[in-house]
């Protein structure tokens, strides 16, 4: 389920979290050479961010135990 990014905080190992609308989070981890999100190392690509939408997870998982 799609859902847009509203904001961004880091957790206690200092990796940034996409705070979504649904109230969930998702790490949007820079880790090359597997991911590669280095938007997600200045405050400047972090709020370019804001609006689009990801993929969460935990709201697909929710939805897929009521059907």
């Amino acid at each position: 389920m799609e859902q847009k990014i509203v904001g961004f905080h880091q957790d206690e190992e200092g990796d940034w979290v996409a705070d979504l609308e649904c109230g969930h989070g998702q790490h949007v981890r820079h880790n090359p050479p597997w991911v590669y999100r280095s938007w997600t190392l200045t405050e400047a690509g972090r709020q370019a961010k804001l609006g689009q939408r990801l993929h969460c997870v935990k709201c697909e998982s929710a939805t897929q135990k009521y059907e």
